[in-house]
């Protein structure tokens, strides 16, 4: 917040790794820290800040490993999108 009371920033863009919906699991998605998220950005959301959120998939999916492995790099770069569409689901 400014001195003046108002938020700082009128927009920003948040960038949310995959491994930050882990929480302290191993893999998948930490329904506690869904809900930490969505209310920090309810917040702000609340002070009139617009924000744009860009969200990872590494918490479902990594496709190095696989690419070295022989899959195809398309079909990997395929997979991750799902996975980042699946953690834009869930924050929703």
């Amino acid at each position: 917040m400014s001195q003046s009371g108002q938020p700082a920033y009128r927009r920003i863009l948040l960038k949310l790794s995959g491994e930050a919906f882990m929480g302290a699991q191993d893999y998948g998605v930490d329904p506690d820290v869904l809900d930490q998220v969505a209310g920090e950005v309810a917040e702000l959301s609340g002070l009139g800040v617009e924000i744009g959120i860009v969200i990872g998939g590494g918490n479902i999916f990594r496709g190095a490993g696989l690419a070295e492995g022989g899959m195809d790099r398309v079909t990997g770069d395929h997979m991750g999108m799902l996975a980042t569409v699946i953690n834009a689901l869930a924050l929703q």
